[in-house]
């Protein structure tokens, strides 16, 4: 879980994770000004504390290199801010268990994100980087920015995923390295519930639109990449055998 002021909505994001599915919870906090480190270990979750801020990329970064270190063979990114069903973790991870995929992403659009309260700009805004992202990729995803995602360690050790952005388009370039990677059919998703509600982390308005701006950027750094004009080191993973 990379974290950042999340104490009013942890607990509860890990009471609704099934633990018989899981062994162990890796929380790196990136320097929160709240209890999230205190509340953290009093749940007995495995705490990693940075110094600085390094951003929601570099925390992430922190979290795999943690997870892989401990050995983890599919590993689970959840925001916790509550927003997302941590229940539906066993059938998000069931088809990597099981081979079928590396990649899963719960989709907040298999099923009815109004109904959870998603702001209507949040909506549009979304389908839309959604629909250009399909094109430039050649997938079929209801969704590309959910947070909540689970990986297969084959997947970690193929793609250079600490070459990306230590900001949030992080998951938006370590999508486009599994697609360069020749790994774009062993990506799937589920339908996730979510809930938006005052305590729950949001990006705002103005954030959301250098966000949309920087998907573009990594959309037309893939599509020059897969053209041959301009080659991305990025992107240059290796496929796995």
């Amino acid at each position: 879980m990379p974290a950042y002021n999340a104490a009013r909505t942890l607990e509860r994001t890990y009471a609704d994770i099934p633990h018989e599915f899981v062994h162990k919870i890796i929380l790196v906090d990136d320097v929160s000004r709240d209890e999230t480190v205190e509340i953290a270990r009093q749940l007995g979750l495995d705490v990693i504390i940075h110094t600085q801020n390094r951003g929601y990329g570099g925390n992430q970064k922190t979290c795999y290199d943690a997870a892989l270190a401990a050995g983890a063979d599919i590993v689970v990114m959840l925001h916790p801010d509550y927003q997302y069903d941590a229940t539906r973790i066993p059938a998000l991870i069931e088809p990597i268990a099981a081979g079928r995929r590396d990649l899963m992403l719960g989709s907040r659009f298999l099923g009815d994100p109004r109904a959870g309260g998603m702001p209507i700009w949040k909506f549009v805004s979304n389908r839309a980087l959604t629909t250009v992202e399909n094109v430039a990729f050649g997938l079929r995803l209801s969704e590309y920015h959910t947070g909540l995602r689970a990986y297969s360690r084959r997947l970690l050790e193929t793609v250079p995923y600490q070459l990306n952005s230590d900001d949030f388009v992080f998951d938006q370039e370590l999508i486009a390295q599994v697609v360069a990677a020749g790994m774009a059919g062993r990506i799937g998703e589920i339908a996730v519930p979510t809930r938006y509600f005052d305590e729950a982390s949001s990006v705002g308005f103005r954030r959301s639109v250098v966000y949309g701006l920087s998907t573009l950027r990594v959309v037309a750094r893939y599509l020059l990449h897969r053209l041959r004009v301009r080659r991305s080191a990025k992107l240059a993973a290796r496929r796995p055998e």
